[in-house]
């Protein structure tokens, strides 16, 4: 009498599959979507925050950061070339990915898997947050590049919403995640951590660096809200900056 044989379980591999160049075009766009990840999309990200970090010594010493950075040669080509742009391609490409990527956190949820989800789901709420943010705060309202000093209230007006205030505390856990991820992740896929012990050492090292940029954030978050600049004029005067620098510390 024939026996009728199982089919044979598929095998699951562990670790993270490296980018090959036999993958067709796709190997490209992804590997650019995985550096641009990177650079210039990671490096913005930390500059913005430690931007963002002046606000903790109040509204003339965020303004004039402001104005730094508006004062940029070629600043409006930089910021399509080096920061609109990439971030619309790799968060378009990204959820492209993930439509045609499956995720099997029902049948097999092991932790790569769990990783796999949150790093979608962080990412689309990082690419709504950032063009809801983008829109209010640098193409509606008062025009902060001619404005620098207007800066610290507009960003405080808008986190007296307690809504708004929630948006961008969620947005800065899921961008923190992301990013402490997706560099783990471009290790791993670029040959840069070979071997699983590799991998999970510096998984503690990159999640060590996501909290340490989230607690940036949240402080930074903070100072907009805190009862210490609550009466923080409309317009601080960022010119008296250069001549009186003991203001930033008082």
């Amino acid at each position: 009498m024939a026996t009728v044989q199982n089919p044979a379980t598929p095998k699951l591999r562990a670790g993270v599959q490296p980018l090959r160049a036999d993958q067709g075009s796709s190997f490209l766009w992804r590997k650019l979507h995985s550096l641009l990840g990177i650079i210039p999309i990671g490096a913005f990200f930390l500059e913005h925050l430690l931007s963002n970090f002046e606000a903790l010594k109040g509204p003339i010493a965020y303004g004039q950061q402001v104005k730094f950075l508006n004062s940029l040669p070629l600043v409006r080509v930089l910021e399509w070339v080096f920061i609109f742009l990439p971030i619309l391609y790799h968060g378009l490409y990204g959820l492209y990915i993930w439509f045609r990527g499956k995720s099997n956190v029902v049948y097999y949820p092991w932790a790569g898997n769990w990783m796999y989800v949150a790093q979608r789901w962080t990412g689309l709420i990082a690419i709504l947050y950032i063009g809801q943010h983008v829109l209010r705060q640098r193409f509606m309202g008062i025009s902060l590049p001619e404005n620098p000093g207007a800066a610290f209230a507009k960003v405080q007006h808008e986190l007296a919403n307690p809504f708004m205030l929630a948006v961008y505390v969620i947005a800065m856990i899921a961008i923190c995640w992301h990013f402490a991820y997706g560099i783990w992740l471009f290790a791993a896929k670029w040959g840069i951590t070979p071997g699983e012990i590799a991998r999970k050492r510096f998984g503690y090292a990159c999640a060590a660096f996501g909290f340490i940029l989230l607690v940036m954030g949240l402080a930074s978050i903070w100072a907009f809200v805190s009862p210490k600049y609550q009466n923080a004029p409309e317009i601080a005067p960022v010119a008296v900056l250069q001549t009186l620098p003991h203001i930033v510390s008082s």
